[in-house]
């Protein structure tokens, strides 16, 4: 699929790349993670997040940020459910945000018209500002003032029974919940997987402290 390649930048997915047993916090495969329930009654009316219980985490996913800056993504069992831990110094160093995301919604891409149209110049993605679901939030990448190009991010996941690579064009957007260091944050992403299947993810997320959650 080499007009995916040359309209989103994408090159072929590489060899994967080691993942680390123990990750930040804690957090590891196999392992659960339970939040504080008391996030769900903080959360309602201020974002439209879900909270779950307590999530086993069936895979790691780990994107070299560069400069010793790193996102561990730990996907769930529930897979309406993934947490990102941002690190700097180490992969397990100095946490420097945990997001909690919802999966919104996952489309398979099958045309270079249905991609320009959901993703690339025809869309509204990488634009200053972008409304999903009535609320508006703002670009967190990029300057232009117009639209922006997507973020490259290479993720390499590994779970008990596989590991593989995903190449991702992202775009990140965010808004204030009114509460204390918490926004909400709207996050797609173009992907492409070692199979060449290109989809595009939206996904809806919450900050967290790292007492809102405990690995069990």
């Amino acid at each position: 699929m080499g007009w995916f390649n040359q309209l989103m930048g994408f090159s072929a997915p590489k060899a994967e790349m080691p993942a680390p047993v123990n990750g930040p916090l804690g957090l590891a495969v196999g392992k659960a993670i339970q939040f504080d329930p008391v996030m769900s009654l903080l959360l309602d009316g201020k974002s439209s997040v879900t909270i779950p219980g307590s999530q086993a985490i069936w895979s790691l996913g780990l994107v070299d940020l560069g400069q010793s800056s790193w996102l561990s993504r730990y996907y769930m069992n529930d897979e309406e459910y993934w947490l990102q831990v941002h690190t700097t110094g180490d992969i397990a160093g100095q946490v420097e945000s945990v997001i909690l995301f919802n999966y919104r919604s996952y489309v398979t891409v099958n045309s270079e018209a249905e991609l320009r149209r959901l993703a690339g110049p025809e869309s509204l993605i990488g634009l200053p500002t972008y409304t999903y679901e009535g609320v508006e939030y703002t670009r967190e990448w990029g300057t232009e003032s117009g639209q922006t190009e997507l973020v490259p991010l290479s993720e390499s996941v590994r779970n008990v029974d596989e590991a593989y690579r995903v190449e991702h064009r992202s775009m990140l957007y965010a808004r204030e919940t009114g509460l204390t260091d918490r926004r909400e944050l709207l996050l797609f992403s173009v992907e492409e997987d070692v199979e060449g299947t290109i989809s595009l993810s939206t996904s809806l997320g919450i900050s967290l402290y790292t007492t809102d959650i405990s690995v069990l």
